[in-house]
């Protein structure tokens, strides 16, 4: 059978593109590599509830493909208020007040930043002193507190944009904010149900007639003619070949980098093997701890954990990553869980290492900040991401680097579809990494597998 649309990965982008189409009577056929719906989303049952060990929030509510689907289906999602409260090595309470107000205040700074591609955190350390200069000039005195907070804000600028340093990331950057909430949780409905809802699958929907799912099916070979009406071939690992008129590509950037040479024939060409090298994808995984029920304080969601320098120099050489967790939070879909977050270098390396070294030592972390008044109690279950040793997402989603940024048109040179002799699209690209200004998000991703079924579709604007 030929289909008239193959969609590779069924991520947000993807599932967004293959429903739009089925809906449309398209024939489609998606393929996804893993086991499960979702890519870099991924709802799992944990602790009394759900956790994501993807994507946590909807950042963001107007204009929302996502949360526009969950209203639309009366699901309902509730704001997570993310004030921290903040912890010292040494175990007691730092101010929290004050380490909250200069957050926001760096974050504040972030969105309005300058057009020239600098280092973040350059930047922010400047703004940060002349703010504290002008308003709190003993607090700038506090060296063993400015270095403290310094680095925490290294690593909260790295949990956002899955860098290794804050000085990774550009000043310069076409990210814009959805008005609205920024951290709206699925809760206890998780993550999932918006690619139920997409797949008409929620609460047992039949699906979509004209969609055909295969999962566990990994594409090895995209052979693309350029002469008109002639299919595209999509071959895969088991050694089916499926043929369609076109294909949407929507696998992540951190496999494309991998990849596009054996991947596409004939090869990408120039400005799309460029936009594929320029482009930075970043790493941020989270280390999930159920216990028997909660331990720790409940007034706020989120703990800040600023290290002291004198209890940094005591921690051993190979135990250092766990100077780079900057917080814990709890998951607003499970009551007795904690998660804690990390990224950039230190997510690599805590992929790699041996469960129980990260449980024990992970356990003594929240020993350490959070456990002067209590004992910390042996987690009764653990989840580790590993977004980056996985071969299908190969990182967990991109940003505006000061490296990428040297090439702004990056994202629009990927996203743009490679057409046969005749100027019809034969090859299209999603993806969170092509959309301009809403990338690294689940909904930039979905607007993206939008964007390219519509430009399949008759009387489309694009």
């Amino acid at each position: 059978m030929q289909y008239d649309t193959i969609v590779i990965g069924l991520g947000s982008a993807g599932t967004t593109a293959a429903t739009t189409l089925a809906r449309a009577g398209r024939r489609v056929l998606a393929l996804e590599a893993q086991d499960r719906i979702g890519g870099r989303v991924n709802t799992v049952q944990f602790g009394d509830g759900v956790v994501e060990l993807g994507a946590e929030w909807i950042h963001g509510t107007r204009p929302s493909r996502v949360y526009d689907t969950a209203i639309k289906n009366n699901i309902t999602v509730l704001s997570q208020d993310l004030t921290m409260d903040a912890y010292s090595s040494d175990g007691r309470h730092a101010d929290k007040e004050l380490v909250n107000e200069l957050v926001e205040f760096c974050l504040g700074q972030v969105e309005n930043s300058t057009n020239d591609n600098l280092p973040l955190g350059d930047f922010l350390t400047k703004k940060l002193k002349e703010h504290l200069n002008a308003t709190k000039p003993s607090i700038l005195q506090d060296e063993d507190f400015m270095e403290n907070f310094l680095d925490l804000m290294d690593q909260i600028v790295g949990n956002y944009e899955g860098s290794n340093s804050w000085n990774d990331v550009s000043t310069f950057t076409h990210y814009q904010e959805l008005d609205g909430d920024q951290h709206m949780s699925w809760h206890r409905n998780g993550y999932k149900t918006f690619f139920e809802l997409l797949l008409n699958t929620y609460q047992g929907g039949p699906g979509l007639a004209n969609l055909s799912i295969k999962l566990n099916t990994e594409v090895t070979k995209i052979a693309w003619p350029q002469k008109p009406l002639t299919p595209v071939e999509v071959t895969c690992q088991n050694g089916e070949v499926y043929k369609a008129n076109n294909v949407i590509i929507t696998i992540s950037i951190g496999v494309l980098k991998e990849r596009h040479t054996s991947l596409f024939k004939p090869s990408l060409p120039i400005d799309k093997v460029q936009a594929i090298d320029n482009l930075t994808i970043g790493v941020m995984d989270k280390i999930i701890f159920t216990f028997d029920k909660p331990w720790w304080p409940t007034l706020h969601t989120f703990f800040a954990f600023l290290w002291r320098r004198e209890e940094k120099k005591k921690i051993p050489e190979e135990d250092s990553w766990i100077t780079k967790i900057f917080g814990a939070s709890t998951p607003l879909g499970s009551s007795n869980t904690l998660t804690l977050w990390t990224s950039g270098d230190t997510g690599k390396l805590v992929e790699t290492l041996p469960e129980d070294v990260v449980k024990r030592k992970c356990v003594e972390l929240l020993q350490r900040f959070l456990g002067a008044n209590v004992t910390v109690p042996e987690p009764t279950g653990m989840h580790r991401t590993t977004w980056f040793t996985n071969p299908f997402t190969r990182g967990s989603y991109s940003y505006d680097s000061v490296t990428s940024m040297k090439y702004p048109n990056s994202r629009a040179d990927l996203g743009r579809p490679l057409l046969d002799s005749a100027g019809v699209p034969k090859v299209l690209f999603a993806g969170e990494a092509t959309d301009l200004t809403h990338f690294s998000t689940v909904h930039g991703a979905s607007d993206s597998g939008y964007r390219e079924a519509m430009r399949l579709l008759p009387n489309s604007k694009l």
